[in-house]
């Protein structure tokens, strides 16, 4: 299971060191993708294969959307022995990842987030996490 926050610097050169807590879940090639809310995913690969198959339930059509834009902007990684990835320009680009990073767990898959856009979508008040939460009926 990926929980937890971690904030790191992209480099130069579009690397960005992948906590190392999340490395071994990952396997050692994983995928990276853009994601909902102008982050990017990053999946191992059966879990990968999981969300592939719930777009595919959904069928050619209802589906296509979501599918062109999960596999068009997907790019295997593998990380190097100092444990960095190399993020393209263009994920970089939709993430706005230019240097300070945070890196969260969501369960099954990672976030790769904007430091400060992560932050943004944390400002939010305990009401309205007790509302999101009530809304899944715990």
């Amino acid at each position: 299971m990926f929980v937890g926050q971690y904030d790191y610097a992209i480099d130069a050169k579009g690397r960005l060191n992948f906590p190392a807590k999340f490395r071994d879940g990952m396997g050692e090639t994983f995928l990276v993708t853009r994601w909902l809310d102008h982050c990017l995913a990053a999946f191992p690969p059966e879990e990968f294969e999981k969300v592939a198959e719930r777009i595919a339930e959904k069928g050619l059509v209802k589906g296509r959307n979501v599918s062109r834009m999960l596999y068009s902007s997907a790019v295997e990684v593998t990380p190097d022995k100092q444990g960095r990835i190399q993020l393209p320009a263009k994920l970089r680009e939709y993430a706005n990842l230019d240097h300070d990073v945070t890196v969260i767990g969501n369960r099954t898959f990672a976030e790769i987030w904007n430091t400060q856009d992560w932050e943004a979508s944390q400002a939010g008040s305990d009401e309205e996490f007790t509302a999101a939460m009530e809304n899944l009926d715990f």
